[in-house]
């Protein structure tokens, strides 16, 4: 550890322009996901402001068990049924996905194709399970 501080001392420049670097990557993928909302926010939105919840899994996936009202568009498909979302183009659209990482792809289909309020459920399925909260099976 004594090294690394040494190697930094000696060589401030390109340690800099990696802590640089290395923030820019961290805000463009932060970024490319878009804004997060944990279970219970993403709870909050759909009895307050009527939130729209995009489940990306495959559909056998989604059969085991989906959040209520969630609308199933796998994410190979997304591109060729996004007119199916367009009666929700003015009310927040969650994309939820099996563990949170396909969201932010989506996201930004999403975004491209004129939906502005799209965010991502933190997690995914398995954040929403794990925090116990209710899934409709069928």
């Amino acid at each position: 550890m004594g090294r690394l501080f040494e190697f930094i001392g000696n060589h401030i420049i390109l340690a800099s322009a990696f802590v640089v670097v290395l923030m820019l990557v961290v805000r463009n993928e932060v970024a490319r996901g878009g804004k997060s909302v944990s279970p219970q926010q993403l709870v909050h939105m759909l009895n307050r402001d009527k939130a729209v919840v995009l489940d990306l899994r495959e559909r056998k996936e989604f059969t085991e068990g989906h959040i209520i009202d969630a609308i199933n568009i796998p994410q190979a498909s997304l591109d060729s049924r996004i007119n199916e979302l367009e009666p929700y183009r003015e009310r927040p659209v969650i994309v939820a996905c099996k563990m949170g990482q396909q969201a932010g792809a989506a996201g930004n289909i999403l975004r491209k194709a004129g939906f502005s309020n799209v965010m991502r459920l933190s997690g995914g399925m398995t954040g929403w399970r794990g925090d116990n909260l209710p899934v409709v099976k069928g």
